[in-house]
């Protein structure tokens, strides 16, 4: 007898449409495994229903017979149903307040909860993540972003012609669009009032590399964060070029105490010993990347004042557009006081007012806080993370729910993403009950 699993419609955003599964990988698993997929009907999603009947899939509205469901974004309340498993990205693991009510019901229903964000090996590395493909279109949209601010600057510019990542039928198609971005600067050089134009990256990880795949698609060169405000500031500098810098946690903090050195572990272990020193490249950036990953206890990247300062002068700064695809609330990039959708992605913070308008007109920096920036490529998104997923899909479909946590026979990578268990907070987890009692 077949073991059927769920697929939920994601619904928290108009926008999202990916899915956790693709069509292909549930026919793999109906051949392979004996595992039937139930998916729920979605007329958003970039998969059809038809596609996934022709699968082996089931379309069914009524998920109730699957004692396993899948999704990727948060899951509504009303949703839950009473010891069942839930396998989607639940946000809950630094306390985040809007999911706590998320985290309470699963517990108080008894279910499990594993949560893709904390799927990690013995390192630490995550395993399951769409943050290359948040990385590809951050970058593709922080460059679109900046031809429209440079428009509203009336400032003609090579960027005019890109669009965003999801006006693209596929990664392919936008990285063609770049491509030919890259061709037009290499020819005609980029404008006097934006050159030399220095994009800065500040985090090395998964976002990065997507971003980095894409920013690689134009005429770049490289340079050390000690090169660039002398870069900046040089009359001897290509036009025909972008200019490419990456921060790590050395270049962006320092020690508090006079005579202590920067060391990573005591960074990561006692953040409260560092402030941030960013704001010192702040002023030579045209363009900067954010793909950290921050918690509170951690100095932040750009303050408030730090921009309030930037745009202090009579002059407009050089920095135009902050993609922060990272788009913690007030986090890394305080500036980032809303998230926004792909049908509105973009607006512009003015650091003396301290309010952010829609658009790209007002002075100030334009944001772009897109949080679910991956369903801007979501055939190529989901086709990816689909292929990750397969490996552990049929240990837990196949798993006994049943026994104690410390029998539970999952893979240890997938083990270490269970966060609550038979209605309790696992071990690892139980942090987080300070965080449901605020």
């Amino acid at each position: 007898m077949s073991i059927p699993i769920g697929v939920r419609r994601e619904d928290k955003s108009i926008w999202e449409r990916r899915v956790p599964i693709v069509p292909e990988d549930a026919r793999r698993l109906l051949d392979t495994h004996d595992i039937e997929v139930w998916i729920q009907p979605s007329e958003v999603r970039v998969f059809q229903d038809e596609e996934f009947a022709q699968s082996g899939a089931r379309v069914e509205e009524d998920l109730s017979p699957c004692p396993i469901v899948f999704g990727v974004k948060e899951i509504p309340l009303p949703f839950f149903q009473p010891g069942r498993t839930y396998a989607f990205f639940a946000h809950v693991v630094k306390g985040q307040a809007y999911n706590m009510p998320m985290l309470k019901r699963l517990l108080d229903l008894g279910c499990q909860l594993i949560d893709y964000e904390k799927a990690t090996d013995e390192q630490g590395r995550r395993l399951i993540f769409f943050g290359r493909h948040a990385g590809q279109a951050g970058m593709i949209n922080t460059l679109w972003a900046l031809g429209q601010r440079l428009n509203q600057e009336g400032t003609p510019s090579p960027f005019d012609d890109l669009r965003q990542a999801r006006h693209y039928g596929s990664l392919a198609e936008a990285k063609a669009a770049v491509s030919a971005l890259g061709e037009r600067i290499a020819r005609e050089g980029l404008p006097d009032a934006i050159t030399p134009l220095i994009c800065g990256f500040a985090g090395y990880g998964n976002v990065f590399r997507g971003s980095d795949e894409i920013i690689e698609l134009l005429p770049v060169q490289e340079i050390q964060p000690h090169e660039v405000a002398t870069v900046a500031q040089s009359a001897d500098y290509s036009r025909h070029a972008v200019y490419k810098v990456v921060f790590k946690e050395e270049h962006t903090v320092e020690p508090i105490s006079p005579g202590e050195h920067f060391a990573l572990h005591d960074y990561y272990d006692h953040p409260e010993k560092y402030r941030s020193r960013f704001h010192t490249y702040l002023p030579h950036l045209s363009l900067l990347i954010n793909g950290i990953y921050w918690e509170a206890r951690y100095p932040r990247l750009v303050t408030k004042a730090d921009l309030r300062q930037l745009y202090s002068g009579p002059e407009l700064p050089r920095l135009r557009v902050i993609g922060d695809v990272s788009c913690d609330i007030e986090g890394a990039i305080e500036a980032t006081v809303k998230c926004t959708e792909p049908g509105d992605p973009v607006f512009v913070y003015d650091p003396v007012e301290d309010r952010a308008i829609d658009g790209f007109e007002s002075r100030g920096v334009a944001v772009l806080a897109v949080d679910i920036l991956p369903s801007e490529l979501p055939r190529d998104a989901s086709e990816y993370f689909s292929g990750v997923l397969m490996k552990y899909i049929p240990a837990i479909a196949q798993a006994d729910y049943s026994v104690p946590f410390e029998q539970l026979a999952l893979p240890p990578e997938i083990k270490r993403a269970v966060i609550v268990y038979q209605g309790e907070l696992t071990p690892d987890y139980r942090y987080l009950e300070r965080y449901l009692e605020a």
